[in-house]
Parts: structure tokens; sequence; C-alpha cells
């Protein structure tokens, strides 16, 4: 139901997108879907609350109540914001907009709408993008859109309502990035990767951070992990950096929409020149950095005290990234970072220092290889690195799992990791860390995971690459004795060798009789 619900509603919006670029595009559907839910959300408490105030055995009964008193009642802001509600304005009311949804300047009014509800709700100050009055869609196709968002969410209240604008919000940000390509990355990390570093932190309560935030899909899946494993919404707390404005906005509103509370910084900012968040030491970090940056470098970084094991090289941020997350963990803290596949072997400049001194300082803790083509924006091959503040459990051993064998294509261009995958991966951590939760006793599986102490990993020059440790995977031997597999092998390939010089001369035959000689 919920999958063709996601698919009509996309077929619909992307019919009405025209010749408009996805990478505008996207902002004017998800800013439409998003004033829906905050439009939805806040008539279906103004519903409950028109209940409780005349119901005798609430706790919000009012006696002796008349109409207008119970219309003053229900303008008061603090029964919406106790319940984490924003309050919207009756002009900036979605079923307002959708009656005017085929005046002419729709657009303005939508634009109107969202300076009345940042007006309202100081917490969405400069997050709404108000496009809508100089949008390029041909005549009729911003109200048509309007039309098509106005059916997410119909006949389901509350937490359905929440659950289903949720998800066609996620599934909208997949498709943007499947159609903008290479761009699209920039803001979303695709789910499976997400649910691999989600599970193998197991983020259950406290600060959750990501310095490169994209649009908040890391904040999304720790908060359904938490509710997964019997937690709830506000169990962690969410901070969270993004350097572009539009980006920053997406994240805001992703989160805003399933009602998580969020600091994202005062501005959208470069994380290595203006730290949002300085001060943040944090029990969780997972993020998705954009791969091998060689323009992230200011003079004002020389000697920063993120930099304990080196200061990374101008020319690739990969290294800064790493000590960035490490530098903002708790001392019982863990990361999760997925980078290109070089960052595990390069000795480029310094590089290969700064790797050799974390690994020696034991704050390497898991190394994942990845499949190719998880992601919609690049080719380049990625890992998954798991950095500790400090180990409790299995000192001076690292875990390599080669995983690129796992997933499952999805389409003609990408894989995915199924459920059962990430199940895998993260029994395999389970068992090795000897948490509680883990069903089996933890066992090197040659071909796939391996548990290697860190003067092994000197002997290879510090070089982080699974492949290289976790040997090949066994091969079943059917006792068959080599002499006769090689007897077979060699009559096969004979019978072989037969056919093709058959199939030689009739070729050379066809050929002769159409005047043609070879």
């Amino acid at each position: 139901m919920i999958e063709d619900i996601k698919k009509t509603l996309w077929a619909t919006a992307d019919k009405l997108r025209a010749n408009m670029d996805a990478a505008e595009y996207k902002h004017i559907v998800l800013g439409l879907i998003f004033v829906k839910y905050i439009s939805d959300t806040f008539q279906t408490r103004r519903d409950e609350l028109t209940k409780r105030f005349t119901d005798e055995n609430d706790d919000y009964f009012i006696p002796d109540s008349d109409a207008e008193m119970l219309a003053e009642e229900l303008e008061d802001r603090d029964y919406y914001k106790e319940v984490n509600v924003f309050w919207v304005p009756e002009a900036a009311r979605w079923e307002s907009l959708r009656a005017q949804a085929k005046q002419a300047d729709i657009g303005k009014r939508i634009d109107d709408a969202l300076s009345l509800i940042e007006t309202e709700n100081p917490k969405l100050k400069g997050i709404l993008d108000k496009r809508y009055a100089r949008v390029q869609l041909p005549d009729g196709k911003l109200g048509e859109l309007v039309d098509m968002v106005s059916t997410i969410g119909f006949g389901v209240t509350g937490q359905s309502s929440r659950d289903l604008l949720g998800q066609v919000y996620e599934y909208f940000l997949g498709q943007f990035a499947s159609a903008e390509g290479k761009r699209g990355g920039q803001f979303y990390t695709p789910a499976s990767i997400v649910k691999t570093l989600v599970a193998i932190l197991a983020p259950h309560q406290g600060q959750v951070y990501d310095p490169c935030c994209g649009s908040g899909g890391m904040f999304v899946q720790s908060e359904r992990f938490i509710e997964a494993h019997g937690g709830k919404i506000g169990d962690v707390s969410i901070y969270g950096q993004e350097s572009n404005p539009t980006t920053w906005r997406l994240a805001a509103m992703n989160l805003a929409i399933r009602g998580i509370d969020f600091n994202l910084g005062k501005e959208p900012a470069d994380t290595f020149v203006r730290n949002q968040h300085p001060d943040l030491r944090a029990d969780f970090v997972l993020a998705n950095p954009p791969f091998n940056i060689s323009d992230w470098w200011h003079a004002s970084l020389e000697g920063d005290p993120r930099w304990l094991y080196g200061t990374p090289p101008q020319g690739n941020a990969n290294y800064a990234w790493l000590q960035h997350m490490l530098h903002h963990l708790k001392p019982n803290g863990r990361a999760g970072i997925v980078l290109a596949n070089g960052s595990m072997s390069s000795s480029q400049n310094s590089e290969g220092d700064i790797r050799r001194a974390m690994v020696e300082d034991d704050k390497v803790e898991i190394m994942v290889a990845l499949p190719g083509q998880l992601f919609f924006n690049t080719q380049i091959p990625a890992c998954l690195w798991f950095l500790v503040k400090q180990k409790t459990r299995r000192q001076g051993e690292v875990l390599f799992i080669d995983a690129r064998k796992l997933g499952t294509m999805i389409s003609r261009v990408q894989i995915e990791f199924t459920d059962d995958d990430i199940k895998k991966i993260a029994d395999t951590v389970q068992a090795w860390r000897g948490d509680e939760e883990a069903d089996t006793e933890y066992a090197d599986v040659a071909g796939f995971c391996r548990s290697v102490p860190l003067a092994e990993i000197a002997e290879h020059g510090h070089v982080l690459t699974p492949g290289r440790y976790v040997g090949a995977e066994a091969i079943e031997d059917d006792d068959e004795a080599f002499a006769e597999k090689m007897q077979k092998l060699t009559e096969k390939l004979g019978e072989q060798m037969a056919k093709g010089a058959e199939l030689d001369m009739l070729i050379r035959q066809k050929l002769g009789g159409l005047g043609y000689e070879c």
C-alpha cells in the first residue's frame, strides 16, 4: 500500500516537472510536503483539543465554556508547543492553499504562507525556502502539484500521518538523488549504507553528531533504530552541520517532519573553518563526508588542536574528517564514517603517518569493505571506518569485514544491502565485541571477517584494507582426485576445440560460397 502511494506520487510529481532541473524541483516538492505535514499535525492537535475541552473526564475540560471561549482557548500556542507541534496561522494552513491552488498567483501565496509560518515559529527561521513566486513551471503546474501533495496523509491522523509523510519525504529524497546523479549524492546517503552504520554503532541514547549531515538521513535512521529497540524519540540529542544552504534547509525540514528536535548550528557553514559545535563531545558520530576533497584547507587550520595525529595534507580532506570526528567524541564515544577506499592504504604526504599513529593508539575498531555501485553519485569504491576514543574491549585488535560480495542489484547501476546483509554484518560485530545481545560466539570466517592484532597490521605497513587480512573464502573439496579432474577437463577442452574447428570450417565454406576466401 505505502509503496504504491510513494510510486504514484513520484510518477505524478516527476510528470509535472516538465523541463525543470531535478536539483531545483526537489525544493519545490519537498517544501510543499513539509507545509502539508505541519498543517496536518497542527489540525490534528486542534481537533484533539476541541474534544478534550468538552470532555468532563479529561484534564483539559473547561466547565461552563461557550463557543467563543473555546475558540479563544484553541489559540493558545502552549497547547501546541508542549507536544512539539508547530503553530500554523490560518492563512498558511493547507486547506487555504489548496482552495487557492488554481489562482494565477498561487506561488506568491505559498511564499507568503511560509513567511507567516517562520514568523510564528522562530525555530524555522531561515529554513523554509521561499522561491515559489519565481518558480519556472508552466502555467497551472504548481497548482497541480498542490493538488497532488493534498493526497498525502488523507484519511490518517497523528503518528500514522507522520510516518506516511516521513516515508514519502525520504522516498522523494532518494528519487531526486537518483535523478540528479552525481550531484544528488551530496545531500543523500543511500538508506542501506546508513542502516549499516547505525546497526553497528547502535546509538541507544545520548548525543549523535554528523559534521556533514546532508539531508539528515543519519539522524532519521538513528531515531528509527532507537524506536525499534524499545526506546523513544528524544532519547538522543541531534547535532549536525552542513555547508550547503539548500541542503541545510532540507535536513531541518526532514527532521522537523518527524518531530525530531535538532541543532544544526546557527547557519550553514564549513565544518573545518566555521565549526558550529566546537565544544560538543558526542556519544556517537555518523558521517558520510564528501570523498577526497582537494580544496578544503585554510591557513587558519595550521596547528589546529583537532590534528592530534598529524596535519592532514592540504590536497585531501579524508584524514581531516577522521581526526575531526575523533576530536568530537566523548571518552566512551564511537564514530562510523564512510570514506573512499584509498583512505585505507594511501601513503601520500602525511596520510600514512597519521593512519599509523591512529592504529598504534588503538583508535581504529572495525574496518568494512563495501561492494561497488552502492552510491548514486560515484563509482569510487568505498569503505566504513569505525573509530573509538578509548577501547574497553578487544584492545590491541581490529575487526576486518569484507562485505564486497554482499548486496543485491536494485537497478542496472545500483546495489543495496538487504536487511539480511546488514544483520550479518551487525551480528558479526556484536559477537566480536561480546555484546549481551549477541546470539553467537565470534569466530573468524575465511573471506569475510577476521580479528587482527596490531602487530600484524604493522607488518603490513598499517594498511587497513580488509581483503588483505580476511584471506580467501574456503572452497569445498569434493574429494575427486586431481588426476581424474584433470583428465575430465582435458577431455572437455578437446571436445570444445574440435567443435570450434568444425564451426571454423563451416564459416569458411559459407564465405567461399559468397565469393570471399579467407
